[in-house]
């Protein structure tokens, strides 16, 4: 739930952010001069993998070269917390898919979150974010949700914008990169321009050179076991219906892409709780039905990507399954909503959620479906990964 203050927060974006704490100063670039940002930031140019079309960005935050580099930085920026002892990568690890391993995150605070850190593996095609609020259409709105929220509290900035921009204008490597990827802003460094910054650098995170992709883009199946093919034909196939939520090149239903900018994001009830013999939620995690006010939305969160998905453990939106193996009993038994019936009164069944059969053998193979999304070269990708402090800033990728 998040409180008033964050709502106004959000809404008056132009705001200012703050944060105690003191961090490694920013080496400015080799070329720290800042005349070259009189011509604009560098320019951008995507590299998608094979059969990936280009995604949506926003016309008010085109994609730049410096603006990356940017983001890039403050994505693992521990003076974007209360304490300065937390940045946005300590909830979603590169070399986790972005995520942290926990069941629920913990806030910069030490206070529990209801849900767990959600992959970001190709984010830049959601069509919406976080797990359980459709309002929030855009990663640069999303970025100032774990800023400001106050229930939990996630960065703990909310009432403290002033000093971390100050805290960053002392830096002089913040500086130049401000200005070089905001050239024409009056007031580069800016709580509306760090949630671009970073929200352009979480475009990038995309992944599409897994085992998967080589066998459907490439005609490689040289990554691709027998179990792996066999748990691929089970995983589309109206038996086990996965593909029925789970779809589209990131497995997560509709992609946001620059062709097709509107679309309307998935989201299921997994059955994942019965609280009160009819299929409820927990009071603290009832889904989008908290936000749209329909009891049809009880317990309806966000279809997440199934990319990498052998990495990003413990899973649903509480880290209550423990293993690949246990989400598949999970949906073989029809959900822990299973003893209600598929006509009981008031029920909240998800009618795409339903019991099936499924042999060892036959999770076994889908199992060794779900490992073979895992995309090695993204959880290595040293460009993700947090900066060194030591080393001179490299020039705009």
């Amino acid at each position: 739930m998040r409180s008033p203050r964050w709502r106004r927060v959000w809404a008056g974006s132009l705001a200012l952010i703050c944060c105690a704490g003191v961090a490694q100063t920013v080496a400015p670039p080799r070329d720290s001069g800042v005349s070259a940002s009189a011509n604009g930031p560098a320019s951008f140019t995507w590299s998608l993998p094979r059969g990936f079309p280009e995604p949506f960005v926003p016309a008010g935050n085109p994609m730049s070269e410096d603006k990356v580099r940017l983001g890039h930085q403050l994505f693992h920026e521990p003076r974007l917390s209360v304490t300065g002892q937390q940045a946005c990568s300590t909830c979603h690890q590169p070399e986790l898919a972005f995520t942290d391993g926990k069941p629920r995150a913990i806030g910069a605070t030490g206070q529990l979150h209801p849900r767990s850190a959600m992959s970001l593996t190709n984010v830049a095609y959601n069509a919406a974010f976080t797990w359980a609020d459709p309002t929030i259409g855009s990663l640069e709105a999303q970025v100032l949700q774990p800023l400001f929220n106050e229930h939990p509290v996630e960065m703990g900035l909310a009432g403290r914008e002033a000093q971390v921009i100050e805290a960053l204008r002392a830096d002089p490597g913040y500086r130049v990169l401000f200005v070089r990827a905001f050239p024409g802003s009056v007031d580069p460094l800016s709580l509306a321009n760090i949630a671009r910054a970073i929200a352009s650098f979480e475009r990038t995170l995309i992944s599409g050179h897994s085992a998967f992709d080589r066998y459907v883009f490439d005609d490689d199946g040289s990554g691709m076991s027998a179990a792996a093919r066999r748990g691929m034909a089970l995983f589309y196939s109206e038996r086990i219906g996965c593909a029925q939520c789970h779809s589209g090149i990131n497995f997560c239903g509709p992609l946001r892409t620059r062709r097709q900018p509107e679309v309307e994001p998935a989201y299921a009830n997994t059955g994942l709780y019965n609280t009160d013999g009819h299929g409820a939620y927990p009071p603290d995690a009832p889904g989008i039905g908290a936000v749209t006010g329909s009891a049809q939305d009880q317990g309806r969160f966000r279809v997440p990507t199934l990319r990498n998905v052998a990495v990003t453990a413990p899973y649903m939106h509480d880290g209550s399954v423990g293993t690949l193996a246990e989400v598949i009993d999970h949906y073989a038994a029809g959900g822990r909503q299973a003893p209600l019936g598929p006509t009981t009164r008031n029920s909240y069944r998800d009618p795409r959620i339903r019991a099936f059969t499924v042999s060892a053998q036959e999770k076994a193979d889908l199992v060794a479906f779900l490992e073979s999304l895992t995309d090695d070269a993204f959880l290595r990708d040293t460009r993700f990964s947090a900066p060194d402090p030591d080393a001179p800033a490299a020039p705009a990728r």
